[in-house]
C-alpha cells in the first residue's frame, strides 16, 4: 500500500493528480489524505483529514510513502524506515505562500529513504523504481530523539 499526504492546511492538486494518473496506470493501491481538496480521483482512496494516530498507523503499514515537503511526514517516515517521495509545493503554481519547500527538498535529497520528484514524471519513474526495490532496501531509521552527542554540545552551551 502506497500512502500519500499533502498536510491539513492547503490542498495540492498537483501531487494528487500525478499520484491517481499513476495509480490508474499501473494498478497501485493507494490511500491519500488530500486536505481541503474538493476534486474527485478515480484511482485512488481519500480523505481530506486523517487524524495523527491514524497517519502514523499508516505511514507504518505503507510500503511507500509520498508527500509535500513537510516535516511532520518526512520524520515520520524517516523514523520507521520507510522509503520516502517528496514532490515539494511551488509558490509560482500558488501551492504555498513562499518556496521554503523547495529548501527543505534540498535539505533532504540526498537521505537514502528519500527522492525529490517535481512532476508527473518523476514521480512515475521513483514510484516503479520505490516499488521494484522496496524489500531489497533497509532504510536505517532515525530516532526520535537528537544524538547524545549533539545534547550534550547542547547542554554545554546552556550551563
Amino acid at each position: 500500500m502506497i500512502y500519500v499526504t499533502v498536510g491539513t492546511q492547503l490542498p495540492f492538486a498537483r501531487l494528487i493528480k500525478a499520484v491517481n494518473d499513476v495509480a490508474a496506470e499501473k494498478g497501485l493501491d493507494v490511500f491519500a489524505q488530500i486536505g481541503p481538496d474538493k476534486s474527485h480521483y478515480h484511482a485512488i482512496k481519500t480523505a481530506d483529514f486523517v487524524d495523527p494516530e491514524d497517519a502514523t498507523r499508516l505511514i507504518q503499514e505503507a510500503d511507500l510513502v509520498i508527500a509535500h515537503a513537510g516535516m511532520g511526514t518526512i520524520i515520520t517516515a524517516s523514523q520507521y524506515g520507510k522509503p520516502l517521495i517528496i514532490m515539494p509545493r511551488h509558490f509560482q503554481f500558488g501551492e504555498h505562500r513562499n518556496d521554503h519547500q523547495i529548501a527543505t527538498a534540498r535539505r533532504f535529497q540526498d537521505f537514502s529513504n528519500i527522492t525529490v520528484v517535481d512532476d508527473k514524471r518523476s514521480l512515475a519513474d521513483a514510484v516503479n523504481l520505490a516499488l521494484e526495490t522496496v524489500h531489497d532496501k533497509d532504510y536505517l531509521s532515525v530516532s526520535q530523539y537528537a544524538p547524545d552527542a549533539f545534547v550534550t554540545e547542547l547542554k554545554k552551551l546552556l550551563v
